[in-house]
């Protein structure tokens, strides 16, 4: 799959976060989204997503030489940053079948499959997620959409909440299930997030100065 931006921006009220942005996510391909906090690499990828929509210009998705209508790019694209939820409610068990229900794990993975990819201990499979620590729901949102069966996969600032160990699982997981099958998009300030890509585009590229 891949996502071409054409002449893109956006804007909030008067002030262009992104503005005639021209650049094509490749499928198989891994890119590096660089820029300070703030600049504007979050508003990126959730445009990439499809959550957000541009101001000018256009975002164009296909698969296989074929368009995907922009109300059916949620089931090709993954995606997971500090700002995206879990229902917190359901227990360990309860959110993975839930998530199954609208995107399917890849290769054919079950529940169990992943409950053992986690790592977590078997006490926690029945617990609800409101009592995991930060870094076991930063694990959870990964291991969701890294094993979910989509051509593409948007990481905003991914390793965040993770410990040394949790990174290294992390890293680990992008590699065996993503990197090289997937178009895969990270955004981050931590460079060890970013070492594994195949490239990278500074969001400043794509700035203007408002002031004029």
């Amino acid at each position: 799959m891949q996502i071409e931006l054409k002449n893109l921006g956006k804007r909030y009220r008067y002030e262009w976060i992104l503005k005639n942005v021209n650049f094509q996510f490749r499928g198989g391909e891994s890119f590096a989204v660089l820029g300070h906090n703030g600049s504007g690499k979050s508003t990126l990828m959730q445009i990439l997503s499809g959550f957000l929509s541009p101001s000018s210009g256009k975002i164009i998705y296909t698969e296989n030489d074929k368009l995907i209508d922009i109300n059916s790019v949620y089931r090709k694209v993954a995606f997971t940053a500090p700002y995206t939820e879990l229902i917190e409610e359901l227990t360990l068990k309860e959110a993975i079948a839930f998530h199954a229900k609208f995107k399917p794990l890849a290769n054919g993975m079950k529940r169990d499959d992943l409950l053992n990819l986690l790592q977590f201990p078997k006490s926690a499979h029945d617990k609800a997620i409101q009592f995991f620590s930060s870094g076991m729901k930063q694990r959870l949102k990964l291991a969701l959409s890294i094993l979910s069966d989509c051509p593409v996969l948007l990481l905003d600032e991914p390793s965040i909440t993770l410990d040394r160990e949790g990174v290294n699982w992390y890293r680990n997981l992008l590699k065996e299930y993503a990197l090289g099958k997937k178009l895969v998009v990270i955004a981050s300030n931590v460079e060890e997030d970013l070492q594994d890509c195949d490239q990278s585009i500074s969001i400043t590229d794509f700035k203007v100065d408002n002031r004029r």
